[in-house]
This record gives structure tokens, sequence and C-alpha cells, in this order.
């Protein structure tokens, strides 16, 4: 600023000089009339001389502005003209109002001016366009070439109105777009693959047989890889590990990986069906990222019964097959170790947390006596976090509620009363969302999970030690199995082993769903222990209001596909969960009726749906598209901010959703 006061001085002014010459003119006159009246008309001259010299130069300056206009005119209309990309002017109709030859040729068509853009460009949107995001990407394909459009709004000044032009320029983006296509087709994905009954299709097949039973297996795995010019490396008798490109895992998709069929259609002396669990890694920054998307991908498979394939995106999972029920593992190696690694972690701890999931039901409550037991045979102080006593198990709660051996806390309380080295033990569920006592989970470090239910997404991670085995009835099952092995000879309480035993029979419907050998086992085990069948079938008697509400669950049931029925449990009672659970299962004896949805609407205006199948159709894969999960022949799922028609859409959506996928 100071260097711009200081030019101006130095600029010469001839006002100023006018003004001197005019003062010293004035005392001169005072002092000579005749010199001074000579220097007034001198002053006179020069002022008028100024006011001329300074008009002339304003003009010339004027012209020259005007002649220098034109030119850039002149210049702006030619480039404009001679665009070397194809350049288009449109109003914010549509119509095009102005084009160069550019534009033309990349059209292919003629005729153009006043045509509606988006016509010519079916996959163009002007609003679209103008609202989007100035990031955002806008590639259109047009004949052959591809290209990204850019956009300027013009307001054009006419003599009587304003208006607004929008000129779009097309920038040809076919090497970037064709060179960012072959990238993405060769980038390489990973999959491992693992045979999910191998040691049990094995034994189950005569000796003469086995080598015809694994050539067939290696071979068939082969071709399918073949096919896709990947390779493939068998590391261990029952895993493999493949690579391939990525311009196939749309086709897999589109397939719904066929391999898992193909396996499953071995038949060279075995007499049980060989499956496949397929865990495949996408989008992995590097090799190494890959190899853990697709092992995650891999136990998410198994945990979810296996027989099925698991595609890992970064963030999210794609689920293909599993359709079969998961196979019972004969081989009790498994619980035995986990008895072992439980029983060590509890004589560890100073004191044993258990909790099961929200709205508990009998397999919650019994495989949370169970390791209650467990935990007290070890001289270790436990407690169970119970918040809410349900209609389903009111009846077996009553026969611990009154006992002093028994500690029933409630979330806040097993917060408040947490500390480190505390264990916390989670029964039926692996969903963090889920559990009676979610904050906890945040609290104490050192966590076992024990559950039966296919594994989820969402998952309850950092586990010090996880038994999730889908192929099990039910989290009572398991919890029998680790008490036979906890101690040389499992002590157990009568009433107990009636909770685990009841547990059992509602997950299996009394023994008719999801039963295998082992199913039969724990019950003997219980039974043996002095759990009365008499006295567990009491527990699920129901007062007359709840018997007639289920009764009205089965009457209002209508069919929508061929097999599936859906009802709606609108009644205002206190377990209407449990109605419709019930509902659900009564519906499955009716003859034709294979699988069925029952809707119900909680106190705080949630809708949950109950599901069940014979096997058929995987429930819990339909339900999982609303955000809910479980097993192949019982799941469950809830919905908020929606009324009872908007679900039964989205219900029957994703059934046709399901079944469309499995014509495909």
């Amino acid at each position: 600023m100071r260097d711009n006061k200081f030019l101006k001085i130095l600029i010469p002014d001839t006002n100023i000089y006018l003004w001197i010459i005019g003062i010293l003119v004035l005392f001169i006159l005072a002092y000579n009339i005749q010199l001074g009246t000579i220097g007034l008309i001198l002053l006179v001259y020069l002022i008028y001389y100024n006011w001329r010299t300074n008009d002339i130069r304003k003009k010339k300056w004027a012209k020259y502005i005007e002649n220098l206009s034109a030119e850039i005119d002149t210049a702006a209309q030619y480039s404009l003209l001679n665009l070397p990309i194809p350049l288009a002017i449109v109003e914010f109709d549509g119509n095009i109002s102005w084009y160069n030859s550019k534009f033309l040729d990349m059209i292919g068509e003629k005729d153009i001016l006043d045509k509606n853009i988006e016509k010519l460009i079916p996959s163009f949107d002007i609003v679209k366009l103008l609202g989007d995001n100035p990031d955002t990407v806008r590639d259109f394909r047009i004949r052959d070439k591809v290209y990204r459009v850019l956009y300027n709004v013009v307001k054009i000044d006419t003599k009587h109105e304003e208006r607004y032009i929008i000129m779009l320029y097309w920038i040809d983006n076919t090497n970037f777009f064709n060179l960012k296509e072959k990238y993405n087709d060769e980038r390489p994905n990973v999959a491992f693959i693992q045979v999910d009954n191998y040691d049990d299709v094995l034994q189950s097949t005569e000796e003469a047989y086995r080598p015809l039973v694994i050539a067939e297996i290696d071979r068939r795995i082969n071709l399918w890889v073949s096919r896709m010019n990947g390779i493939v490396k068998k590391y261990q008798k029952d895993k493999y590990l493949v690579i391939f490109e990525n311009r196939y895992l749309e086709n897999l998709e589109a397939k719904k990986f066929t391999i898992l069929d193909d396996i499953r259609e071995i038949n060279v002396g075995n007499k049980i069906p060989v499956t496949l669990s397929i865990g495949v890694g996408v989008n992995g920054k590097n090799l190494s990222h890959l190899e853990e998307y697709a092992f995650t991908a891999l136990e998410l498979a198994l945990g979810r019964g296996g027989d099925q394939a698991v595609v890992k995106k970064i963030s999210s999972f794609e689920f293909y097959g599993g359709r079969t029920k998961a196979v019972e593992k004969r081989n009790k190696v498994k619980a035995r170790i986990i008895a072992h690694a439980l029983r060590q972690l509890i004589d560890q701890s100073n004191k044993v947390i258990i909790m099961g999931h929200r709205f508990p039901d009998m397999d919650s409550f019994g495989a949370a006596i169970g390791v209650y037991r467990a935990v007290r045979n070890r001289n270790k102080e436990a407690y169970i976090i119970i918040d809410e006593v349900t209609a389903a198990i009111e009846n077996v709660y009553d026969k611990f509620k009154d006992n002093e051996e028994y500690k029933f806390i409630s979330c806040q309380e097993a917060v408040e009363q947490s500390k480190s080295g505390d264990l916390l033990v989670v029964v039926d569920t692996h969903r963090p969302s889920f559990t009676g006592c979610p904050e906890i989970l945040e609290k104490i470090d050192r966590i076992v999970l024990i559950d039966h239910h296919r594994r989820g997404t969402e998952f309850i991670e950092n586990t010090v030690l996880t038994y999730l085995e889908p192929y099990a009835s039910s989290t009572a099952e398991l919890v029998t199995e680790i008490l036979q092995y906890m101690d040389d000879k499992m002590k157990i309480e009568k009433i107990e082993a009636e909770a685990l035993l009841a547990g059992i029979a509602v997950d299996t419907k009394n023994f008719s769903f999801k039963t295998g050998v082992r199913t039969f086992e724990a019950a003997s085990i219980l039974r043996r222990a002095g759990a009365d069948t008499t006295e567990v079938r009491q527990l699920f008697q129901d007062d007359l209001s709840t018997y007639i509400a289920r009764a009205d669950v089965v009457r209002s049931a209508e069919i929508i596909e061929e097999g599936i029925a859906i009802s709606v449990c609108k009644q205002n009672i206190k377990n209407i969960q449990l109605v419709a659970a019930q509902g659900a299962d009564e519906l499955l004896n009716i003859k034709g009726i294979t699988t069925s949805f029952v809707l119900g609407l909680k106190e705080d205006g949630t809708i949950f749906i109950s599901g069940r199948s014979l096997g058929n159709i995987n429930v819990q894969r339909v339900l999982e598209k609303l955000g809910g999960g479980g097993h192949l022949t019982v799941a469950g799922t809830q919905l908020k901010d929606v009324t009872f028609d908007e679900a039964k859409e989205m219900l029957i959506d994703a059934i046709k959703e399901y079944l469309k996928e499995g014509e495909k």
C-alpha cells in the first residue's frame, strides 16, 4: 500500500501544475496587472490544451479497447467452433440449441438441433447430472466409446430477459476406461476350499472305494478351477487353495457356485454326500489381504453349517448355497478339548458371569444353567444375567428363582460387579446386539462363546474360546457334552438336568427336527442324571388364552406359494413371541405346508417374524434378507418403523427373491 502511494506521488499530474500556475498568476496580478493579465491568458490556454489532450487520449484508448474486444470475440468464436472435443449447448429442458461438428460425429446422427439429448443418449439424465456432487464421475458409453461429461451453466443477458444455458464438454475417456476394466478383470482373487465332512465320508465308504472318492473330489475341483484358467493347490488332505482372475467372479456368482452341487453329486461308493465350504477374498489391497479375506469367509461358511460359498468384499459378505442341513460330526474330540480348555479358564478366573440372548428361551436358559453348574463344580462364584423373564422360560425359571444356590443378576448389576480377571460365558447367540447385556462385552476382555446357530456377519470378536457348532440341535446339547468331560464324573442336579433337557426338546421340537445321534446321547446322559421327562413336558404347558391365540394363528394362515404359509398374530397378549413361534411350528403339522412364517407385534411397536421349515427351504437365508438370522429350519427377524402390511410385503418379496435364486 505504501509503495502504491509513493508511485502516485511520482506520477506527473497536470492538474497540480495548473493549480500552481494559477496561484502564481494571482500573486503577479497583485503586484503587476499587465504581467498578471498575460499570465492569466496563458493559464486559460493551458487549461484548454490539457482538456483537449485528455479527451483525444480517452477516445484513442476506447477505440483500442473496442478493437481488442473484437479480436478476442473473433478468437473465442473461432476456438468454440473448432474446439477439438465434442461440445453441445442445451437448454434446461434438455433440448439441444447448438453443437459442434465433433459432437455430431460422436452421436452419429444428423439434424439433431432442438432434439432432446436424453432421447439421443438414453443413459443421460440432465437433472441427475446437475444434482450430482461436482466430484462425481459421470461416464457415458456412446456407441463404442466412453465419454466423461463436464459442464458449465452460463447466464445470458438479452434485451428483454435473462436465461441460462448448459454447455456440455465430452471428454473421450475410452482408453482409461478400457485400462481400468482390464485391471479390474485381471486382479487376482484368492479362495480357500474345504471338504466339510471328509473324515465322515471316508469312514462311511468301503476301503476299496475310498481312493475313488478322493480322486473324484480332486478331479471335480481341478476341472472347476481350470474353466477359470486359475491355479489350485491341495495343501492338506481336505483343503485347497485357489487363485483366479476377477473376471470370472461375476459368472461364479451368477451360477451360484455350481461346484457345490457338482461335489454333492459324487457317488462312487460313498454313503454320505460330499459337501464343500468355500471362502473367497475379493478387492484386497494385496495378496496378504486377499488371503485374510478368504480365510475369514471360509470360517463364516463353516460357522454357518458348510455346503456353501461366502464371498468377502472388503466390508460386505455375499452368501451362496447353504441349502442342506449341517452334517452332524460324530467325533467328540472337539467337545473334550473345549471342556478341558473351559475348565482351565474357569480355574483362572475370579468369578464367572453367564449371559444368553435377549428374550431368553428354554435353550438359552438351560445352557446358562448348565454352564453355571460347571462353574460351581470348580468351586468358583457364578452369576446368570436375567433382565426379563419371558413367557418361554417362566415355568422353568420358577423352579430356580427361590433357590439360594442360584444367583441371577440384572445387566446393570453385572456391569457394576465385573472386574479384571472375571470370565464371561455367552451362550446360544454369537451376535453382540442380541445378547442380554451388550455393555458387558466391552467391560470383560475374557469371553467364551458357546452357540449352535449358523454364523452371521455380526459376530463377537476377540473371544478366548469359541465353540460354534451349527450341526448341533441346541446349545443345551453342546453344554451337556462339555459337562460330561469337565470332570471324571458329571455332577448335576435334577432340576438342572431337566432345564438342559427342556432346552434340547424345544429346539428339536420334541426330537423331531435337527436330531442326530449325539442329540439322543446327550438326552440319555441327562435322563441318567435324574431328568424327569414328564416334568420336562409340564414346563411347556400353556394357559388357555395362549392356546386359543396359537389356534387363531393357524386359522388365519394363508398359502402364498406352494407349501409356504404366512400368518399374522395381532392379538395383544403378554407372550406374543412365544405364541408366534409355536404357531409357526403348528403350521408345519398341516399336510402340504413345508415352510411357515408368523408375524407379530411387540409392545414397543417392533414387528417380529418367526420362520420355520421342514428343510426344503432355508428360512435363515430368507430372513437374513430382512436383517435376521438363525438356522436352516428355524429363524427370526425384527423390523422397526413398518406396518403389518409393509412387513408382510417385505417378507413376500424376500421369499420370492430366495425362490428366484434357487431357480437360477
